[in-house]
């Protein structure tokens, strides 16, 4: 079991030692995302992430690639909704070199202009390479409709228009507001020296600043759709509900039925629509969880002929009761569940973010004895109780392509009444 730490600054350190391997993985998860944002300034988040590569007083963004690479390490990060993270993996031998850069980053940035102009056009073209990306767009649109004006509901990337106008201030302005040590995991997992590290961190760390702003309204689920009528091969479709956030007591019972439903080439929708009728090349369903609410949804990929069949099938595998799946099909969904969760232990850098989600969280790792035991607990009637929870919410429809024949909201919702 990783072993939890406290700077009196209130930054918690994780420390996760493992033997068997040569490598160790780093990182700094911090409770801050695009729900923190302002409306003016959204994708400032995202921007700061990859601002924090771009020079320090000590490093120049060169500097800081050559230092990585000269080892063979490999260092990264990722904005979502409710968490930005920081992260390297490099051999056990130069966990100091590791810890140095991530401090670097997070203590010393310059945000240079030149360099923030530079980012603001790469961070353009990843906004472009997104808008050509149907399946990207439909799921964005998706979240947006569930959650209307609200920071839940708006892009990680942001507007390209509001992306041009983010000045250097407001980049620093939210770093100086947001990363606060009492909401940030120093997580470490691999091989290492202990006392080295609980030392390396103390000396790097202990000085964080420490912000003052907390801007994270209530998420708020509404329902409503979006359609695009756009010139594709296939419509992009996802049909979905409000979940259940981090802390439901059917979080368990929500993620095995989302398995059982869609989740591999054995499951409900893969059968009946793909294997069967042969309607979609790719047919899933996912549940993601946030600190306040939670996603529940269904994608699709079809063609336009394929439509019309495509949605009956769709909500008559929803309006299944879960009573009736077989216990072939829970067991089967447990076992994926299970070996999920344990084949992530033979990965350092899986164990470095999973410890540090946890704790951000829960305040607490739970240990994944407890996840597989609450796995087992699951009953179909559990899996029934989900998918009754799901389906009281207002739907939400995404959709674009050729959507001409994709019949009206209105008339999906009375498939579920």
């Amino acid at each position: 079991m990783p072993n939890i730490h406290k700077l009196n600054n209130g930054l918690t350190v994780i420390t996760d030692y493992i033997d068997t391997v040569e490598t160790v993985s780093v990182g700094m998860w911090n409770k801050v995302g695009a729900r923190n944002e302002q409306e003016k300034v959204n994708g400032v988040a995202h921007l700061l992430e990859h601002m924090a590569f771009k020079g320090t007083a000590n490093r120049t963004a060169l500097d800081i690639a050559k230092e990585v690479e000269m080892v063979g390490g490999a260092v990264n990060a990722y904005t979502s909704r409710e968490v930005t993270a920081y992260y390297m993996k490099v051999l056990k031998e130069d966990i100091g070199l590791s810890i140095d850069i991530i401090s670097d980053i997070l203590q010393n940035s310059t945000f240079d202009a030149k360099e923030l102009d530079r980012e603001r056009g790469v961070i353009l073209q990843e906004i472009g390479m997104y808008l050509d990306t149907p399946d990207d767009v439909v799921f964005d649109k998706w979240q947006e409709v569930a959650y209307p004006d609200q920071p839940m509901g708006r892009s990680i990337l942001g507007k390209s228009e509001i992306i041009k106008s983010i000045s250097r201030d407001q980049v620093e302005g939210f770093m100086k507001s947001f990363y606060r040590p009492d909401r940030m995991v120093f997580s470490v997992s691999g091989n290492f020296q202990k006392d080295l590290v609980l030392d390396l961190v103390e000396k790097h760390f202990n000085n964080l600043p420490n912000g003052q702003d907390d801007h994270s309204p209530k998420a708020s689920y509404k329902g409503g759709e979006f359609r695009q009528e756009k010139e594709l091969e296939q419509v992009n479709i996802i049909l979905g509900f409000e979940g259940v956030d981090f802390y439901s007591d059917l979080y368990y019972s929500t993620a095995v039925y989302s398995t059982v439903l869609g989740s591999g080439m054995s499951s409900r929708l893969f059968q009946e629509i793909r294997e069967k009728r042969g309607l979609v090349y790719s047919v899933s369903s996912y549940t993601s969880s946030f600190s306040d609410s939670g996603i529940f949804g269904v994608y699709a990929g079809t063609g336009q002929k394929e439509v019309k069949e495509l949605i009956p099938v769709l909500c008559d595998q929803l309006n299944i009761s879960a009573k009736n799946f077989t216990p072939e099909e829970l067991q089967r969904a447990k076992a994926q569940f299970k070996a999920s969760l344990l084949m992530g232990q033979e990965s350092t850098s899986r164990r470095c973010r999973s410890n540090a989600s946890k704790y951000l969280m829960h305040d607490k790792i739970i240990s994944h004895e407890e996840i597989i035991s609450k796995i087992d607990a699951v009953q179909l009637e559990d899996l029934e109780r989900a998918r009754l929870n799901i389906l009281k919410s207002n739907i939400t429809l995404s959709s674009i392509g050729p959507v001409q024949d994709l019949e009206s909201l209105d008339s999906i919702k009375a498939r579920f009444n």
